[in-house]
């Protein structure tokens, strides 16, 4: 075989969709309503309690709502096109065994290369933003941490490490290790709890609406003294761009087809209902918080408590709080779950090392790649300032969402009549929706995102030049 023939070699999706009912690898626990809550754990986030106030008062105003109305068309679209490869491919790896089977060796190696780092730095971000929630609430408890042990160098005098950080991303991979079905079972308490606070926020806060509050519902553009613009509809657009990365998480779920009871019928669902339920908060929430505050004061840190202390209903923020704690531990569990059955899909697959494609003899996981990712994540959230980890996210989502948009249209026209239990609807132009928004976004990323990128890419084709292409299960067929 040729040097090109071997970057688009792929895998027929007939032979995945065969092998698909016959793994053993992994323990059969995950229900639909478990996988639901895993897309929805990954989605509901700092999104709803942070990211909906500052953006109403930094670029939308009341029309935030909007915002999230055409972030959550254009998530839409990506994640229809998702439920049809979760559905038609019901195997472990996502987007990386989805381009595999369709663009080839090289495309899907460089994705599955790029969200396994994608994914650790989205765990150590929010491991870092939880540990500011959960420092606030021991020292409004009168407990304080030693000063090295309270943040990275850099976000204050005497910092060294943050240990809480660290902590937690180390105790999420701990409970991945253990049996699957706990750590679901675990999770799906966390997403309860987090979904009974939304539903809290919109069930006592519309009772306080003042309609007032919502005019003008696009206020007028304005241009601050810095020459930026904010409001009018573009700022509705700017604010859409940003909220953006708080409407995808469901593609974590699909990492976990080898695990799923019934994933053919499931995935597609779970990967829909996550994101219509959590669509329905977002504008629920971004409605019920514009009408009770206004949009001028929400530039907050936490929006959503400090909008219920504005009314007198303490309570509820502090309710609020406790939940946005809890709440941010499935976030850690949906990514830190993705990353490692990514990493064990690369190695069972020959492009990395296949000691990592070994389960645990009693627990039925994927152990090695999550201690790895355990301590690696510990690190980066431990050494690291949130501002410098949080620009490196998002470009491989993107641009995995790219490759699955571009994928569906591809196999629609080369293998029609190959077997679908959902199919995306008005092909070709929901893919290209899809495609089209995450282009915009990419545009949207800073420089150091894109410097990175390419250093990691690089760093990626190298491994696969001396080490996938030499031992990929397809070199050795």
């Amino acid at each position: 075989m040729g040097f090109l023939s071997k970057l688009v070699r792929h895998k027929p999706v007939e032979l995945l969709q065969a092998e698909a009912g016959k793994r053993g690898d992994f323990r059969r626990v995950l229900g639909l309503w478990q996988l639901t809550a895993i897309g929805i754990g990954g989605i509901i986030g700092v999104g709803v309690f942070v990211l909906a106030g500052k953006q109403a008062a930094i670029n939308a105003g009341p029309a935030v709502a909007i915002s999230f109305l055409i972030a959550g068309i254009a998530s839409a679209a990506a994640a229809l096109c998702y439920a049809e490869f979760a559905g038609m491919i019901p195997v472990t790896g996502s987007a990386y065994t989805y381009g595999y089977a369709v663009l080839g060796e090289l495309a899907a190696w460089l994705i599955g290369w790029d969200l396994l780092l994608e994914y650790a730095l989205i765990v150590a971000v929010v491991a870092i933003g939880w540990s500011g929630y959960v420092q606030s609430a021991l020292t409004s408890m009168g407990i304080t941490l030693p000063v090295w042990a309270q943040g990275a160098i850099g976000t204050g005098e005497g910092h060294v490490f943050n240990v809480i950080a660290a902590l937690v991303t180390l105790a999420v991979a701990a409970l991945l290790i253990f049996r699957t079905e706990w750590g679901a079972r675990f999770n799906t308490v966390v997403v309860a709890i987090k979904v009974a606070a939304v539903a809290l926020v919109i069930g006592i806060g519309v009772f306080y609406i003042n309609p007032a509050n919502w005019v003008p519902f696009i206020p007028a553009r304005v241009i601050g003294a810095d020459g930026v613009g904010h409001f009018g509809f573009q700022g509705v657009g700017a604010a859409a761009a940003v909220v953006f990365f708080a409407v995808f998480g469901y593609d974590t779920l699909t990492t976990a087809a080898e695990e799923s009871k019934n994933p053919q019928r499931d995935l597609p669902r779970a990967v829909l209902l996550s994101l219509g339920i959590s669509m329905v908060m977002y504008l629920a929430v971004s409605m019920v918080l514009t009408g009770i505050a206004h949009y001028s004061t929400l530039n907050t840190d936490a929006p959503v408590s400090d909008a219920f202390k504005g009314l007198g209903l303490h309570w509820v923020a502090l309710t609020v709080s406790v939940s946005a704690v809890f709440g941010l531990i499935s976030v850690l569990f949906a990514f830190m779950l993705g990353a490692t059955r990514i990493w064990y899909a690369l190695s069972r697959d020959g492009l990395l090392p296949g000691w990592f494609a070994h389960v645990h003899p009693r627990y039925g996981t994927p152990h090695r790649p999550t201690v790895v990712l355990g301590v690696f994540t510990a690190l980066v959230a431990g050494l690291l300032p949130i501002e410098e980890v949080a620009k490196l996210v998002n470009i491989g989502v993107l641009s995995a969402f790219i490759v699955i948009c571009t994928s569906v249209m591809i196999l629609r026209k080369r293998k029609p009549d190959l077997h679908r239990s959902f199919r995306t609807p008005w092909v070709p132009l929901i893919p290209l929706v899809g495609i089209a928004f995450s282009i915009w976004l990419l545009a949207e990323l800073p420089a150091i995102t894109w410097k990175v990128f390419l250093i990691w890419v690089s760093i990626g084709l190298l491994v696969y030049l001396g080490y996938g292409m030499h031992h990929s299960k397809l070199e050795k067929q």
